[in-house]
């Protein structure tokens, strides 16, 4: 199976990189400068020990983009999503899987209405990494986890095929009988997150020890969770348990990519992480004050980025 990765950043490159070193056919879809460093240096990644390796890979660029990819992995962040899908167009024909690793549900709804839902994969990816002021990409945890399934009764490519191709030994790889419930989990435990510590500019344990700090992280919980279940896909009583134990919780040092990037005065994934939701939330009469306050918040922050 040929495989396009779109990004080779602290997810894409992370996941791509295991692929390859697993034997399997992987090009890294990148920018021009990126490409020159990748095929120079190689796709560096740092261990948890603090050691280096290079792993040899294959960069194109878009305009050398040529058909005949089997799978497309989209691995960018939310606000490169509209280019990268516009790059990548040429790659994808009629028996090719396009599967993303974002964030959110409006990326989903934008693949399908592009390319046919028969063509479309969701896919949740569980990793702690980040990208190093040289380009490597960092392990940060030992966590790494890529969930994935079609969204349609007969997808072009079947999930044997993907699962075949991706269950390398390398990460841990879990076929999904139902990826749209798991996309909505993930998307309601993450804008949790997104949402209370961007608000609070602190970690979750921060919030939740100050009074009334676990009043206020219940209650933006339960906003994403009614939008999900307003939408057909009620979260799962484990989500429930998981968010008690870690959104609630006054211990935690828990944070998100969102609350690091806006600390750190960096572009932010608002409008996919939390402003879809207030979207869908008013489409669906579901009230949703504290992600209305959460995504003006952001949008202030953006506005006065340089």
């Amino acid at each position: 199976m040929r495989i396009l990765v779109v990004g080779a950043g602290a997810v894409g490159g992370y996941f791509g990189a295991r692929l390859v070193q697993a034997g399997r056919d992987v090009d890294f879809l990148v920018r021009p400068a990126r490409a020159a460093l990748l095929r120079e240096h190689g796709l560096r990644l740092r261990g948890l020990d603090g050691s280096v390796e290079a792993v040899p890979v294959t960069a194109v660029t878009a305009d050398a983009l040529t058909p005949g990819y089997d799978l497309v992995v989209l691995a960018v962040k939310s606000y490169g999503f509209d280019s990268a899908v516009a790059d990548v167009a040429p790659a994808v024909g009629p028996g090719t899987a396009v599967l993303p690793f974002l964030n959110g549900m409006r990326h989903m709804d934008a693949l399908v209405d592009r390319f046919g839902a028969d063509r479309v994969y969701g896919g949740v990816a569980m990793v702690q990494t980040s990208l190093g002021e040289e380009g490597e990409i960092v392990e940060v945890s030992p966590m790494s986890e890529l969930i994935y399934g079609p969204v349609s009764d007969s997808p072009v490519v079947p999930l044997s095929a993907v699962h075949a191709a991706l269950d390398t030994g390398t990460f841990t790889a879990t076929a999904a009988k139902d990826a749209v419930q798991e996309l909505w989990d993930k998307w309601v435990f993450l804008a949790t997150l997104g949402a209370c510590t961007c608000l609070m500019r602190s970690p979750v344990g921060r919030i939740n020890s100050a009074r009334g700090g676990r009043d206020f992280s219940r209650a933006v919980f339960e906003e994403a969770a009614a939008v999900a279940a307003a939408s057909g896909h009620p979260i799962r009583s484990e989500v429930r348990e998981r968010s008690d134990r870690v959104v609630g919780s006054a211990d935690s040092a828990a944070t998100t990519s969102l609350y690091r990037d806006m600390t750190g005065g960096n572009p932010v994934e608002a409008d996919h992480v939390i402003g879809d939701l207030v979207v869908r939330g008013r489409s669906l009469g579901v009230p949703t004050p504290l992600f209305a306050l959460a995504d003006l918040h952001l949008r202030v922050y953006e506005a006065g980025r340089p």
